[in-house]
């Protein structure tokens, strides 16, 4: 079944302005980098840089540690193109911000998106520092990137969202390489304001691994574009009434910047496979 997305029209002209840019150029995976992540891109060999504003229906961003630009290039063994930064919902109040970018790279021919993020930890083993591969997520919000869409492939399948070959891909990888990764079911929370400890518990109950305010909405996008999808969450704090410290977005860019190595020597391992 097909379907149309709220911003369908932006993406077919994002699509266009980006094929003209990346000069024959067609990326076959794309990476949303998360905050204070963006520094994965530079990983990339001969890229090009298209900022955000110079592309139809791309957001706006008003988030530190976003560089608001597409890095289109080749990582390892493969072509990729690198979203530095994410529009979230509480920028906006809408949870389909990232709707035009991943249409807009499904067009051009990617096939594999790679979520990243900063999230907090509800488990005391997996602390700051840690790299998690998500398995699943929990949405309570109310909000769904595909409210407004338009024929039956808003009705996504959503088993499997976190793709079971590529986590299994990654996991083979992080043990070959000796680089802890744990796994879990990640929640969102859309924020701006960081969850309450009352709220963690909850989130525990419910059967939450970790918590932060992206990813779910990309994810959806994603799988209603057919992408195959694997996220991972750098965990930057213990999740609010775990850690004994105020949680603040200066401490999760800061935390975030200290163990993105650890997700990029796990992402250059996979980029280096070939397809």
């Amino acid at each position: 079944m097909t379907m149309r997305l709220p911003a369908d029209g932006d993406a077919m002209l994002a699509a266009a302005a980006l094929k003209g840019r990346l000069g024959g150029l067609v990326p076959e995976i794309a990476v949303i980098c998360g905050s204070g992540l963006a520094e994965l891109a530079d990983a990339v060999a001969d890229p090009i840089h298209v900022p955000y504003d110079t592309l139809p229906g791309f957001p706006r961003l008003s988030v530190a540690g976003h560089a608001a630009r597409v890095v289109a290039g080749t990582f390892g063994r493969r072509r990729v193109a690198m979203l530095q930064g994410r529009v979230h919902a509480y920028e906006t109040g809408e949870a389909d911000g990232m709707a035009a970018p991943l249409a807009a790279l499904a067009l051009l021919g990617c096939k594999t998106l790679i979520v990243t993020n900063a999230a907090g930890s509800l488990r005391a083993e997996a602390g700051p520092g840690s790299v998690a591969m998500l398995t699943d997520h929990i949405n309570l919000t109310g909000r769904n990137p595909l409210t407004g869409a338009v024929g039956d492939g808003r009705f996504v399948d959503m088993v499997d969202a976190y793709d079971p070959d590529l986590r299994a891909r990654f996991r083979a990888l992080a043990e070959a390489k000796g680089i802890p990764l744990a796994e879990g079911v990640y929640m969102w929370f859309p924020g701006p304001s960081f969850e309450t400890p009352a709220e963690i518990r909850a989130a525990r109950l419910l059967g939450a691994d970790f918590v932060g305010m992206s990813t779910v909405p990309e994810v959806i996008l994603a799988r209603a574009l057919g992408l195959r999808v694997a996220a991972f969450s750098l965990v930057t704090n213990l999740a609010a009434g775990m850690g004994g410290t105020h949680l603040s977005h200066a401490r999760t860019l800061a935390r975030a910047a200290a163990g993105a190595a650890v997700l990029r020597e796990l992402l250059v391992a996979f980029m280096e496979e070939s397809a």
